[in-house]
């Protein structure tokens, strides 16, 4: 769910968030995340509390990486969208995109999404993610339909969607030998049926899009 930073040219700096995630996640596996404390973190990572919150605001903030830089390539990737796609495949498309990852990332992105999930200390504050992340999408759905992202449809788009992808990772969790990507893909195809579609991208009860 994460959007990975270019690598730096010229001199590596002393940290930077990919440094601190690690130090968090191995202390997390070691301690339990409502154990680990920040100065533990800081400490861990060779870096100052202060510096620590230079990067994340708070404690919560780790698990998610660097999740707003995420939900902003999510918005650029909709808005790029050609509007002759139905509105149910732009928003399928997008968010395989944003949740697309290398190889080599599986294990620690596995890591990081059973923390999220099955966390409770966590829970509220990834409602205010969460509630970020279904904005992009209505805001989406309402530019494509005329209508206000706080209108029903929109908002409900975007409850949707990432019910759906909540159910696609609850199951690659439970099932380490499925693809996320065919899960997701799966779950997101649901859009279609739901938004009612026909092969324009037209939805018949809320008018051209």
């Amino acid at each position: 769910m994460l959007v990975n930073a270019g690598q730096t040219r010229g001199r590596r700096p002393t940290t930077d968030h990919a440094a601190i995630e690690r130090a968090a996640f191995r202390l997390f596996a070691e301690r339990g995340f409502e154990e680990t404390t920040v100065d533990a973190i800081a400490e861990a990572a060779g870096i100052a509390r202060r510096t620590l919150f230079r990067y994340y605001p708070s404690k919560n903030d780790i698990p998610w990486g660097r999740f707003e830089a995420g939900l902003a390539h999510l918005r650029e990737f909709l808005r790029a969208m050609p509007h002759d796609i139905p509105v149910w495949r732009a928003v399928h498309r997008a968010v395989l995109d944003f949740n697309r990852l290398d190889e080599a990332a599986v294990p620690q992105h596995r890591e990081r999404m059973r923390l999220l999930l099955t966390t409770p200390a966590l829970q509220a504050h990834s409602a205010l993610k969460y509630a970020a992340w279904r904005r992009v999408i209505a805001e989406y759905v309402a530019v494509r339909r005329g209508l206000s992202p706080d209108d029903l449809l929109p908002r409900t788009v975007g409850h949707v969607s990432l019910g759906m992808a909540l159910s696609a990772y609850e199951q690659w969790l439970d099932s380490e030998d499925l693809s996320l990507s065919e899960l997701l893909d799966s779950a997101l195809s649901g859009l279609r049926l739901y938004l009612c579609e026909d092969h324009d991208g037209r939805h018949p009860a809320a008018g051209g899009g």
